[in-house]
């Protein structure tokens, strides 16, 4: 299945001046003529509504896209508006998450709907709880229609190897030909759409720094904690309990560990 017309071709073209803007121009349409045929088709990319798409950027921060695909659709059926999800027990959240991983980001989701539900989007998506440049940028461009590149790791990675400067239009196009042909070590140039102009053609690149082993981590111990509290029975983990509670997903009362409870 294709991916139809990239969300990202709602950003505003940027403007070049003489050879470059043709150059580039050519670069792009060869990009999205692949893109057209071999994009992913991700639910969320069919929608405008900033606070769908804020979900999903929230959920893809550190959560493989394959598995975000599914709980984004749920989420978005049990909490189909921004003053939904604001209105929403902070415990629902907190279970409704669950699988997705790094805890915190539900928490941030939630506090950001709050703050939409009161006072509107921000001009500066950032001032919104666990929103980064990337994500502002992100719901900037795709709900927003904005003028600016939501830089990833994939955008980056194309961009700096290439050497070209890509508009707004080109967004979801780079982020899935980061993902699936211009690969961290050792990119898939004999089917890139870009390789006949691309100066890194070829080359094979140092492996990046791996995130820390889950298995025995205190992040496991975190995450083992809260599913024991989800399962309404208590902890032993002690140290991570209180972590738990200092981030807000768990309450300590007279020794008893529970959900937050909802706000008086």
């Amino acid at each position: 299945m294709t991916a139809g017309p990239p969300s990202g071709s709602r950003c505003r073209i940027a403007r070049t001046d003489g050879r470059r803007s043709s150059r580039l121009t050519g670069v792009e349409e060869q990009l999205l003529a692949w893109f057209r045929e071999h994009g992913r088709d991700l639910p969320w990319r069919k929608t405008r509504d900033p606070y769908a798409i804020l979900v999903s950027e929230v959920m893809a921060q550190q959560t493989q896209i394959e598995r975000v695909g599914p709980r984004w659709e749920r989420w978005i059926d049990r909490w189909p508006t921004v003053d939904a999800l604001a209105a929403a027990a902070v415990a629902d959240v907190i279970r409704e998450w669950q699988g997705l991983g790094y805890n915190r980001r539900a928490l941030a989701l939630h506090r950001a709907a709050q703050h939409i539900a009161a006072h509107g989007w921000p001009d500066d998506l950032t001032e919104l709880p666990g929103v980064g440049r990337y994500t502002a940028d992100a719901v900037a461009c795709f709900a927003f229609g904005k003028d600016v590149l939501p830089v990833d790791v994939n955008v980056r990675r194309v961009s700096g190897r290439t050497g070209h400067a890509f508009s707004p239009a080109a967004a979801q196009a780079l982020m899935d030909l980061g993902k699936s042909v211009c690969l961290a070590r050792v990119p898939r140039c004999a089917v890139c759409p870009l390789a006949d102009s691309c100066p890194s053609r070829g080359e094979r690149f140092e492996p990046l720094r791996r995130q820390g082993r889950f298995e025995g981590s205190f992040r496991q111990r975190r995450a083992d904690a809260l599913r024991v509290v989800l399962a309404g029975s208590q902890p032993e983990d002690s140290e991570a309990v209180a972590a738990l509670a200092r981030d807000g997903l768990v309450e300590v009362r007279d020794g008893a560990v529970s959900l937050p409870s909802p706000a008086p």
